[in-house]
């Protein structure tokens, strides 16, 4: 029987990306030793490799593999945008299929500060402003999900079986142009898990910036490995020893408390948890 479902990233085009590498951005990752307009490509394939080694799709893992496998989607989205355009950032949706192809679709974004994509640090809240901090506007509301979710392989792999964060986007009544995310609780422990499109970033112990903490097996407790999480990890060499992986209780969340979210199209947004009924 068919795979009922496909794999997908969604990425960041931008021609700003071009000119990183001139910039010499030790904290840029792969965008400061390649030219290209893709925001963090090797992350992206990553994820996806993943996945499909997960589901043990060898044609898909055939496409996306080794050097060969990063042109190959490099090539694909190339080959999308110039049918349908290149001129300004493109949030890009790659699909992957279990038999190994791949397909595209996009839709624009706004711009967005290079220090909100390759952040130096996160400042703690209350500390003095540094130039080349990321930009705190526009402010996102972030609010938790009054109902829990189960934990699944669906919740950790980025797929198109995305009912979990519809209804979740759902419950918090979010249009796609709000300035709002929602964050996903796990029904197990109610621990959050991530929010419907982001990672969520929170202050703990003493300002660290703290996120999930991995499972024995190598999995994130419910949260889908996103690229952005790996540009704020010690490991990935940005926001070096600023951030740690750590539980954090839907609980303990404070109506008000400052807040990051990230993914792989917007970088780094600044937001504030609300509790509160509006």
């Amino acid at each position: 029987m068919a795979n009922q479902f496909e794999l997908f990233t969604s990425l960041r085009f931008d021609p700003g990306l071009l000119g990183i590498p001139k910039r010499r951005l030790a904290n840029a990752g792969w965008n400061a030793k390649m030219t290209s307009p893709y925001y963090m490509l090797d992350l992206h394939r990553d994820r996806m490799l993943r996945a499909a080694t997960h589901w043990n799709w060898t044609p898909a893992v055939e496409t996306i593999a080794g050097e060969t496998g990063l042109q190959n989607l490099a090539d694909a989205v190339e080959t999308f945008l110039a049918q349908h355009g290149k001129e300004t950032p493109l949030r890009v949706k790659v699909l992957l299929t279990s038999d190994g192809k791949l397909s595209c679709e996009a839709s624009p974004v706004p711009p967005v500060p290079l220090q909100n994509l390759f952040p130096e640090r996160l400042p703690p809240p209350g500390s003095s402003k540094e130039t080349s901090d990321p930009s705190e506007e526009p402010l996102m509301e972030v609010v938790v999900d009054n109902t829990e979710t189960s934990q699944s392989e669906y919740t950790h792999f980025k797929t198109t079986k995305r009912a979990m964060y519809d209804t979740a986007r759902d419950r918090a009544r979010i249009a796609p142009t709000d300035r709002k995310e929602v964050l996903l609780v796990n029904s197990r422990d109610g621990t959050i898990m991530e929010g419907s499109l982001t990672t969520p970033w929170f202050w703990r112990n003493a300002g660290a910036v703290v996120k999930m903490e991995p499972l024995a097996d190598g999995l994130l407790k419910g949260e889908y490995p996103d690229v952005s999480r790996h540009l704020g990890l010690p490991a990935d060499c940005v926001l070096r020893n600023l951030a740690a992986e750590e539980e954090v209780k839907a609980g303990s969340l404070v109506d008000g408390e400052p807040c990051w979210i990230s993914n792989g199209v917007r970088g780094f947004t600044f937001g504030k948890v609300r509790l509160s009924a509006a």
